[in-house]
């Protein structure tokens, strides 16, 4: 009787045996939020830990021509934020400086 198929259990919500350790691909997210009138601000998470975000910012800042604040966040860790809508500026600095692949960066927002 153990040629019976159908009468074993299956969980299709088990752990499948594909752990989110073995997926070391995390990515930087660079989104876009809208202030009051046409004021937009640009914010950047999920960076590599061994980044310097202070170094980062200071590149940004004067490489766009924009002001920007790094923001402590409980929840996504330290968030750049930058005044203006710096989207593809940052994701091509991004890639340009080796910080990150291009397959690694998600613009969101419009």
């Amino acid at each position: 009787m153990s040629g019976i198929q159908n009468l074993t259990t299956f969980d299709p919500f088990a752990d499948t045996g594909d752990n989110d350790t073995t997926k070391t691909q995390s990515y930087i997210h660079i989104r876009i939020q809208q202030r009051n009138g046409r004021k937009t601000l640009t914010t950047v998470q999920g960076l590599p830990a061994e980044i310097d975000q202070k170094k980062l910012l200071k590149a940004f800042k004067k490489d766009f021509a924009c002001n920007g604040t790094l923001v402590q966040d409980e929840e996504l860790g330290e968030v750049i934020q930058l005044q203006g809508d710096q989207r593809t500026k940052v994701g091509t600095f991004l890639v340009e400086e080796g910080i990150a692949r291009k397959d690694q960066v998600k613009i969101h927002g419009f």
